[in-house]
């Protein structure tokens, strides 16, 4: 895990990779929040344009998210 967020009590998990490029990358990236049983949000940032979220994780672009473009939903 790279980091984990909190703001008002409420937090979220952040793992951050430049490029997912192949199946390995993948799933060692969402992989990473396999052992968290918290319920919190969980958030995977790349380079990657490809909406890659699946298994109720969530991928965003980190461009669109340094830009403001989208946010972090902390619960």
């Amino acid at each position: 895990m790279d980091f984990i967020a909190i703001r008002d009590g409420k937090k979220c998990f952040i793992q951050v990779a430049c490029l997912m490029a192949d199946d390995d990358t993948i799933n060692r990236e969402f992989g990473a929040f396999s052992p968290i049983k918290d319920s919190s949000p969980k958030f995977v940032l790349s380079l990657d344009r490809l909406d890659m979220s699946h298994d109720g994780f969530t991928h965003y672009n980190i461009i669109d998210y340094l830009e403001g473009k989208v946010d972090l939903i902390l619960t």
